[in-house]
């Protein structure tokens, strides 16, 4: 251990009582500040991990689509296509329209998607999702009527007022000329399921129908919307789409997940970079604090320092030890904000402490994922900033002349 870094040392607890409890007080800061900054980024990315699940989990990692303007006729055999196809877990034919829906108190516009069951029970979650029910849209017969399974959202089942085994009825003119006197195409279902995503948006305003019954509802013939898809490996997503379209023959509108729902995490990221910049902020204010706290050590060490020139010590050695003392304090800093970022996720994923409106930011409550990059990046912006904090202070110290010392 060299003699600059003994003293640096020895001066991060030694001094008079202002001096030594205004150290801590900055060390303290710093500390809150790398623990909110770390903190902040692990809940932005557990919001941002938590909303990608659940909504790859109810949509698909690449989805297929005709050419504008058609639909797919022979969707079975391009789902037997892009199955063989390595990274494709399973695809699933769907069609995807609007309708109304309305039960005997009260009415609403949703969208329905209609599905092969079987097929997509290996694409999405929606079976995993249940919350009553089966997974199953087999029809029953009532009074000699033959009445198709629904499939519906949480939100939306307590909004129309209805329990499992009820029947609603949906609405739709797709399909229709509007042009003559048009009346709506009208479908009745009983509730076979409730399922519950976690998504306000899917749970309040998502059905789910047999793709038989939806290709009666909407008069599509045999024709589907698109086929959504499954990978093994969701990050691959956007190499995977030029291998299945080249594949396909560049016939169709292959679009992964990070395009189909671009909008929504372009403003995670954005978001996530202000936040970042914002509470970095805290650490710069206390960076003011380590330049105070190390010109108040100066001018209460002149005569150490006069002495320690005395007996040989260069200005380069002054200044080592005060910027030693800088970033022993991003130190100490950067370590106790990771372990307090550290508790505070573990106490809010364990037990959730901080709750969210869930028709607002999509989930119920404040999930947070740390990410070892995310704690190096703030650790070292911090420890720059200390260093930089650091510079001003030594050069004074350095500048601190023997015989001025002598003097006094």
């Amino acid at each position: 251990m060299g003699f600059e870094t003994f003293i640096a040392r020895r001066y991060l607890h030694s001094g008079k009582m202002f001096t030594s409890v205004a150290t801590w007080i900055t060390i303290a800061g710093v500390i809150l500040g790398v623990g909110v900054v770390c903190f902040v980024i692990s809940m932005h990315n557990g919001f941002e991990s938590e909303i990608r699940s659940r909504l790859l989990g109810t949509t698909s990692h690449i989805t297929i689509f005709p050419p504008y303007g058609s639909e797919f006729t022979d969707y079975y055999e391009l789902v037997d296509r892009v199955e063989a196809i390595d990274g494709v877990l399973a695809a699933s034919p769907f069609i995807y329209y609007k309708a109304a829906i309305s039960s005997t108190s009260a009415g609403d516009g949703v969208i329905v998607r209609g599905i092969d069951l079987e097929r997509e029970r290996k694409t999405s979650n929606v079976e995993r999702d249940l919350k009553v029910g089966d997974y199953s849209c087999e029809p029953i017969i009532v009074a000699d009527d033959t009445i198709p399974g629904m499939l519906m959202g949480s939100n939306l089942a307590d909004q129309l007022g209805v329990f499992l085994g009820e029947s609603v009825v949906l609405y739709s003119l797709k399909g229709e000329d509007l042009q003559k006197r048009a009346r709506p195409r009208v479908a009745k279902f009983y509730v076979s399921g409730i399922f519950e995503t976690g998504l306000f948006e899917f749970d309040a305003q998502m059905v789910y129908i047999s793709l038989e019954s939806a290709q009666k509802l909407f008069k599509t013939g045999n024709t589907v919307t698109g086929v959504h898809l499954k990978l093994a490996d969701i990050y691959a997503a956007a190499d995977m789409t030029s291998t299945i379209d080249t594949a396909l023959g560049l016939k169709y509108d292959v679009v992964p997940w990070n395009v189909l729902h671009k909008n929504l995490f372009t403003w995670i990221a954005i978001e996530k970079l202000a936040l970042f910049v914002g509470f970095t902020l805290i650490v710069l204010v206390a960076a003011f604090s380590i330049i105070s706290t190390l010109v108040m050590l100066i001018m209460e060490k002149r005569s150490e320092i006069g002495i320690l020139k005395t007996i040989g010590s260069t200005p380069g050695s002054i200044r080592k030890i005060f910027i030693l003392k800088g970033l022993t304090i991003g130190l100490i800093g950067v370590i106790g904000g990771w372990l307090l970022a550290l508790v505070a996720a573990w106490l809010q994923n364990e037990y959730k402490l901080v709750s969210l409106p869930p028709d607002i930011y999509f989930i119920s409550y404040l999930p947070v994922e740390t990410h070892l990059l995310d704690f190096l990046v703030a650790g070292a912006t911090t420890f720059v900033i200390c260093f930089l904090a650091a510079l001003y202070p030594a050069w004074q110290a350095a500048r601190v002349a023997v015989i001025d010392v002598l003097r006094e």
